[in-house]
């Protein structure tokens, strides 16, 4: 309930308490929430502060209306760590079926991004992989993954739909990561991201990493790109 004499405004009270209650689930995606009239009634507010409230919601993506029917809470935004953790294996620990298409397998000239972020000379060939991941069929994430064509020899295509690439390094070539370097930023959606489900334009989140092992040589040089609709990056320092 509302604490009339708490330092936080009642709007900030009544705000805080519906994002906790969507965060834990108590409404499932697409389940329409209390009107404003009964979250008037149950909070003791008036209804132009709850309908300011949702309104604010709505803007961040939480809930959505439909007219003439209610307010609804919209698809849950997926929380992940930085991406050298393994998208697979934390979407994975949360319960949820992950499957993997590949887009593209082939050995390629390196440009000058990719053999600068490699140590290696433009034009090397380089392994490119080039692989969306899908949850319950709606696709979350594009990887495109660059390696030194020596560590091509024992990965293949089809290794790499049931296996993240760095667990592949580690267990074919003993690969064992210990620095990354990554950065975040936000891009439109290029024509060949539109795999994602979105049209040119869209605003997506860019994680580039790159992969370095115990003596401190670059191995592995990834980007992931997300929905920015549908993901969300948790970074957390000690």
């Amino acid at each position: 309930m509302l604490e009339r004499n708490n330092p936080k405004t009642l709007y900030q009270q009544l705000r805080d308490i519906l994002i906790q209650e969507i965060d834990s689930g108590k409404w499932e995606p697409n389940e329409r929430i209390p009107s404003e009239n009964e979250l008037s009634v149950q909070y003791g507010l008036s209804r132009m502060t709850v309908r300011a409230v949702l309104s604010d919601l709505v803007k961040e993506g939480l809930l959505y209306r439909v007219q003439g029917k209610g307010t609804y809470a919209s698809e849950r935004v997926l929380t992940l760590r930085p991406s050298y953790v393994g998208i697979r294996e934390q979407l994975e620990e949360m319960g949820y079926e992950v499957t993997t298409k590949i887009l593209e397998y082939r050995v390629v000239e390196s440009s000058r991004k990719v053999a600068n972020n490699l140590n290696l000379e433009p034009g090397e060939p380089v392994l490119m992989i080039k692989r969306i991941r899908y949850i319950k069929d709606e696709p979350i994430s594009l990887h495109i993954s660059y390696v030194s064509k020596k560590y091509s020899q024992k990965i293949s295509r089809d290794l790499m739909e049931k296996e993240q690439l760095c667990v592949i390094l580690n267990k074919e070539y003993g690969l064992v990561r210990k620095k990354v370097s990554e950065t975040l930023e936000s891009v439109p959606a290029q024509e060949e991201e539109t795999v994602l489900g979105v049209q040119q334009g869209h605003p997506l989140l860019l994680l580039s990493d790159i992969i370095y092992d115990e003596s401190e040589t670059p191995y592995e040089f990834t980007k992931v790109l997300f929905r920015g609709d549908k993901v969300k990056i948790k970074l957390q320092f000690e």
